[in-house]
């Protein structure tokens, strides 16, 4: 059994990561071997998160006064929290596809930038593509008008180009010769 301190260090140590991460994910993990728990463990961690086995009781005590502790009050079952301060979408999809992979492994609930979610919108987050390709696609669609004002703008001058050459090569454009030594 833990020391009282020990605990009261535990509940802090959690309290403060609560606090600075905007994007958790509650998780169960009944049934799962150690070595599938150290795999999760590494897909966490390649996805830029932490993840750490709780108490349910240390959990609700850790969270009072925390976004977290609309989720982690009454919690029953073996949980553990998965959370981090980067992308949320990366995190739900590297979760997710653990999941798939291990039915064990479930979803209780999760806060995304500070806003409650259930499990239908963890998945529906795992499907969103990654931020790096929504501001790639933004930046996209900001710059299609301007680089079809240039295409258009060239394209004149282009056409302004071809019209001269070959009128140049028919002889549309002689000049008799008083007009060009005056």
């Amino acid at each position: 059994m833990k020391k009282k301190e020990d605990k009261k260090k535990d509940i802090e140590a959690l309290r403060q990561d609560l606090e600075h991460s905007q994007n958790l994910f509650v998780t169960g993990y009944e049934k799962l071997r150690v070595n599938q728990d150290f795999e999760l463990r590494k897909v966490v961690r390649a996805a830029g998160g932490k993840y750490r086995v709780v108490k349910n009781n240390l959990a609700d005590k850790a969270s009072e006064g925390t976004p977290a502790g609309q989720v982690l009050g009454n919690l029953r079952g073996m949980t553990s929290l998965a959370y981090t301060d980067g992308d949320p979408v990366a995190l739900a999809k590297a979760l997710t596809a653990y999941a798939k992979a291990n039915p064990t492994f479930t979803f209780k609930a999760g806060i995304v930038e500070g806003r409650v979610i259930d499990v239908g919108a963890i998945n529906d987050l795992a499907t969103m593509p990654a931020k790096e390709e929504i501001f790639a696609k933004l930046l996209y669609l900001i710059n299609a008008p301007a680089q079809r004002l240039v295409t258009a703008l060239n394209a004149v001058g282009r056409s302004l180009a071809v019209v001269v050459d070959q009128g140049v090569k028919e002889n549309k454009f002689s000049a008799s010769e008083s007009e060009v030594s005056s």
